[in-house]
């Protein structure tokens, strides 16, 4: 099922969701009988295990009463989930909420911030996470005309960010991108940008945690002709998710057989693309005929 314009569930309120239902399911209360007990709407209880609305540890505990839940350790690893919700709620972007509520990038953020592993496939662009500034700031200006010099300047902000915080970390997500070469051949028309760039993707490709590969025009046609896609993985039993972009919407894809349908063709491309030290010579050889 694709979601557009959404804001997404965090991990930690998807298992909170998951485990609360459970339990009342387990006890075989109904939804209303349970809101009658602890004295909440049932709607606003029915959005709370569907993942729709976070909660507060106050609600839980009174839920967990009812549900006769008594073990303390588990009553524990519940409110966890509450607390950690709530904290990925403190999103570092907020402060930049103006631009990104404009180019709809508050929900991708959201997810990718607690993504165990990310697969993406680009055929235009340098993926957002390996970009440099001024690859980032050409790009945005020239594809977000309606913005102003300002605004392009938060958004590369976001985006430099965005890599410190995401790929800096301890425990950082894998990343594994797909690049097709005719992403290389567009940013070739500016010398600077073009040089900076490919060094920039020889200097990270060697990091344990990323995999980078370059899909060469001899590949021909291919499954990826579609555009370009994000496949996002998270921790314990999360589904996994497909992110794709348009002009005027962000959809996410969370139904199994969107996501295997994705991942199959993540796997077509990924095997006729270049291996990783194939596209690092690929890479070395552009610069060196600059």
């Amino acid at each position: 099922m694709a979601k557009r314009n959404p804001t997404p569930k965090s991990v930690y309120r998807r298992q909170l969701a998951s485990r609360l239902k459970e339990l009342r399911d387990e006890r075989e209360l109904t939804l209303s009988h349970v809101a009658e007990v602890v004295e909440v709407n049932q709607s606003s209880l029915s959005r709370i295990e569907n993942g729709d609305r976070g909660t507060t540890p106050l609600l839980v505990k009174a839920l967990l009463d009812c549900y006769r839940v008594t073990d303390p350790a588990e009553r524990e690893d519940i409110l966890d989930l509450v607390r950690a919700d709530q904290a990925q709620r403190q999103q570092w972007w907020k402060k930049y909420s103006a631009v990104i509520n404009t180019t709809q990038y508050g929900g991708y953020l959201a997810l990718e911030s607690s993504a165990t592993s990310l697969r993406s496939y680009e055929p235009q662009l340098m993926p957002g996470l390996l970009q440099t500034a001024d690859y980032a700031r050409r790009v945005i200006a020239e594809m977000r005309v309606d913005l102003t010099d300002r605004q392009i300047d938060a958004l590369v902000a976001v985006r430099m960010e965005r890599q410190e915080k995401l790929l800096d970390r301890e425990g950082a997500p894998k990343l594994w991108a797909v690049i097709d070469e005719a992403a290389i051949a567009r940013i070739g028309s500016n010398r600077t940008v073009f040089k900076g760039q490919l060094e920039h993707l020889l200097e990270l490709s060697p990091r344990p945690g990323i995999t980078l590969q370059l899909l060469p025009f001899a590949a021909g046609f291919h499954p990826g002709l579609y555009g370009s896609f994000m496949l996002m993985g998270f921790p314990d039993s999360n589904p996994e998710v497909v992110w794709v972009e348009n002009l005027t919407n962000s959809v996410y894809f969370e139904g199994s057989e969107d996501v295997e349908r994705y991942t199959e063709v993540f796997d077509h491309l990924r095997a006729r693309a270049l291996g990783p030290p194939e596209t690092r010579s690929r890479i070395s050889k552009i610069l060196k005929e600059l």
